[in-house]
């Protein structure tokens, strides 16, 4: 096997192991096997802790545990080995720098302590508590599902960008819990000195009770600890909204930012014609900065077999490549349809001076052109869109008022 293929064919494995679109049947059946695996990894876990089930399938539930592990150490060895895909667009890292990107993200530790800690006690016996105790950290794991469905994805992407809010309200509350333990100690430790026995014993009863919980178990005894009771749980019902009130201002944010992208640009429609490379062919062999085409025509999409091909400037054409040509609007009529949308942005679109890598768009949408002023731009991550662009959008999902281009 000649190396340019092996290549391509690690390339192929990265698509699968990342979140598929609904046109790769392959990746988005190993997106939903993933995501099966997690779930049922989790549910064997906690069936095990009941004493009946374990007495009755204990066998059972331990050998789906072991084949779960085994499949998440697998697809950990896998990412390691495509690492260099997930970090080729913007970076030139090498295999070993790109694996070593990924062992030390977020996603990859968390992938490692999913599947290590099951088998450590092999080795090390005397660590067989502590290693069971770090195994729960495979629920983080749940991460995975969230990447594969846009709906949950919004989520993450809203506590992420109010995290600075996030964390400065975490800040206030724990300032609130040391001031009021030391107040608490100040007015009770008299009264309950086996209760409130130094400064930071009373900040157990700071946190239920900032919190709302009010277990009950400590509590003030004096008059004056009794009122301090009563303005710090007082205090404890907002600070619970501030952090409530962040996270739904995130999502009105977002939202209002989708209403936005759909007010301020229009859609307008693009015809398209494909081309079937067959032997023999003068573009078969060829990249596609090596094809000369007239103004105003440009590749759009490149369908292989199953698979929709984005056009880049190194991609090359393969015999029985379906090329689908755009050009300016014709009536055409075809048994085959994907939809293309164009949008214009105005001065007040959401995208206007924001780089395509920085766009919030779904990740079942990729912009295909972008054309400014005359000129047909290839677009890339670093590209700054402006008032007046063109952009040309593959999509799945439906927009408002919006006309399907068939091709």
């Amino acid at each position: 096997m000649n190396r340019k293929k092996w290549f391509r064919r690690r390339k192929r494995l990265f698509e699968i192991l990342e979140v598929g679109n609904d046109l790769d049947h392959v990746s988005r059946a190993y997106d939903f096997f993933s995501a099966f695996m997690i779930v049922l990894n989790l549910a064997v876990s906690i069936m095990y802790t009941y004493e009946g089930l374990r007495g009755d399938y204990g066998t059972v539930l331990l050998w789906i545990e072991r084949i779960t592990v085994a499949t998440f150490a697998v697809d950990y060895f896998l990412r390691i080995y495509t690492a260099r895909f997930l970090y080729e667009d913007g970076e030139d890292l090498s295999d070993i720098k790109a694996a070593r990107k990924y062992i030390c993200s977020f996603m990859g530790i968390v992938d490692i302590l999913s599947w290590l800690p099951y088998f450590l006690p092999i080795f090390f016996p005397a660590g067989t508590v502590a290693f069971r105790m770090i195994r729960i950290v495979r629920i983080f794991r749940l991460f995975r599902i969230d990447a594969y469905y846009d709906s949950l994805h919004v989520i993450t992407q809203v506590i992420y960008g109010k995290r600075q809010q996030l964390i400065s309200s975490v800040v206030l509350i724990l300032i609130l819990m040391i001031g009021s333990s030391l107040c608490m100690y100040s007015l009770e430790h008299e009264a309950q000195p086996d209760v409130f026995r130094n400064a930071f014993s009373g900040i157990w009863w700071a946190a239920s009770t900032l919190l709302t919980i009010g277990y009950g178990d400590i509590y003030p005894v004096t008059m004056m600890g009794k009122v301090l009771g009563i303005i710090i749980s007082f205090l404890g019902v907002g600070m619970v909204a501030i952090p409530t009130g962040i996270i739904s201002a995130g999502f009105v944010d977002m939202y209002a930012t989708i209403k936005k992208r759909n007010e301020y640009g229009y859609e307008a429609d693009m015809h398209f014609i494909k081309v079937h490379i067959a032997e023999g062919d003068k573009w078969l062999g060829k990249r596609i900065t090596d094809l000369s085409f007239p103004s105003g025509l440009i590749v759009a999409i490149i369908k292989r077999e199953d698979e929709i091909i984005i056009p880049r400037g190194d991609i090359v054409i393969q015999e029985d490549d379906m090329v689908v040509l755009g050009a300016i609007p014709y009536e055409e009529e075809e048994d085959e349809h994907i939809n293309l949308k164009e949008i214009v942005l105005k001065r007040q679109n959401p995208w206007t001076g924001v780089k395509i890598r920085d766009l919030d768009i779904s990740r079942q949408s990729v912009i295909v052109l972008v054309k400014r002023r005359n000129k047909s731009l290839i677009p890339n991550g670093n590209m700054t869109l402006e008032a007046g662009d063109r952009v040309f959008l593959y999509t799945k999902l439906h927009l408002a008022d919006a006309n399907t281009i068939e091709i």
